[in-house]
């Protein structure tokens, strides 16, 4: 009996520390989807701005 509830206490103590593991990554992974999403927030805006700087060079540019 003793011996069931050490195995069982082992198991226990694996399954905690798998859950802290988890949880810590992800936190991590929490924190990489932040920095990719305003990463590509800054990818947008820019492909933005140089798509009207693209269409102003275009307007000046004289009809064929």
């Amino acid at each position: 009996m003793d011996e069931q509830l050490g195995g069982l206490e082992q198991k226990v103590e694996q399954v905690i520390a798998l859950c802290a593991e988890l949880r810590t990554e992800n936190h991590r992974l929490r924190d990489r989807v932040v920095s990719l999403e305003d990463e590509k927030q800054d990818l947008v805006e820019r492909m933005s701005e140089a798509r009207t700087r693209l269409e102003t060079l275009l307007d000046r540019l004289p009809a064929e």
